[in-house]
């Protein structure tokens, strides 16, 4: 039986928030159920872009310092890591506040390269993955929660998509993005291979309505975690009252029967019946998840231009 970890969490503030995450991770055995001593730990934020400060579009730093803090006092040796659609980890972490707290404890930012595996899937049977991520001793997943104007939420199995690298993801959205469905599969398929130890949702602000980046923050005051990423998603689609089947990454988990039935999860602090939102906010309406060619060629002149020329990424901040 997957258990799943829900707790109310109100403050980013250093000392409310680590406590808030010892608490949430006690049922799961804490930090040390997942991280030995020497252990090399990926802690792989949601760094979507350097554009939008203050909107709840990326993974709080906070979060992430309170989690990377833990890690060491058991031992491990933590590292941080994401493949953004625009300029690199570093860039996007920096414009996000994240370099002073990494500095304070010593933790590398690591830009990741690609490296072709092998995998279970028939279907998607060898996936272009972050070699970072694969050769990682322990994989600490730390999506936001947001809407999505393509895949209408994105929560734990769409935020190891940067594990994917660079431009390999505009690729995905031309090869597979006509359906839905196989999409998200391909997104279940690379959160399976990827194999997360263990799964930490922001959710204390999240980013409702036209989200990635286009919509707004949203207080929720609650943090989720489990070592199931797909039991995860399935019990904040529940809280958040959104059809699962709605959700392609849900849906896809829940045909190749990864994604077990709500009632068999255990809820060892709150169910999400007791942090039920009624009025989150969807995208106004649901983009091609394939780009369009048009959309694809700039998104790739983009990325080249930002990485080779050297341009401040700020210039092209996502609206």
């Amino acid at each position: 039986m997957s258990s799943v970890s829900l707790i109310r969490a109100q403050s980013y503030n250093r000392q409310p928030l680590r406590t808030a995450v010892e608490t949430l991770l006690e049922p799961l055995g804490g930090i040390r159920a997942f991280v030995k001593v020497g252990d090399r730990v990926l802690l792989k934020p949601n760094l979507l872009t350097a554009g939008r400060p203050g909107k709840e579009c990326i993974t709080r730093p906070e979060l992430v310092y309170a989690v990377a803090e833990l890690v060491k006092e058991a031992g491990g040796q933590p590292f941080l890591g994401d493949s953004p659609a625009f300029g690199t980890a570093k860039g996007v972490a920096q414009a996000n506040g994240y370099l002073p707290m990494m500095d304070e404890l010593n933790i590398p930012i690591v830009e990741f390269h690609g490296q072709r595996y092998q995998t279970v899937s028939h279907t998607f049977n060898h996936l272009r993955l972050c070699k970072e991520a694969m050769d990682a001793d322990v994989v600490i997943n730390l999506p936001k929660l947001k809407s999505h104007t393509q895949l209408t939420l994105t929560l734990g199995v769409k935020n190891l998509f940067g594990c994917v690298p660079g431009k390999m993801k505009a690729w995905w959205h031309a090869e597979a993005g006509k359906d839905a469905l196989r999409f998200g599969e391909m997104l279940v398929e690379t959160a399976r291979a990827i194999n997360p130890n263990l799964t930490i949702l922001d959710g204390i602000v999240g980013h409702e309505g036209n989200g990635p980046s286009g919509g707004e923050p949203r207080r929720l005051n609650m943090l989720a975690a489990s070592a199931d990423v797909f039991a995860l998603d399935q019990a904040v689609v529940n809280l958040l009252n959104v059809e699962p089947l709605q959700v392609p990454t849900v849906a896809a988990a829940m045909k190749l029967g990864l994604s077990p039935n709500l009632d068999t999860l255990e809820f060892p602090h709150l169910h999400p019946a007791d942090l039920k939102v009624l009025d989150w906010k969807l995208p106004d309406r649901l983009m091609p998840i394939d780009f369009g060619m048009p959309r694809l060629m700039r998104s790739t002149f983009k990325h080249f231009y930002i990485r080779w020329i050297k341009e401040p990424i700020s210039v092209y901040a996502q609206r």
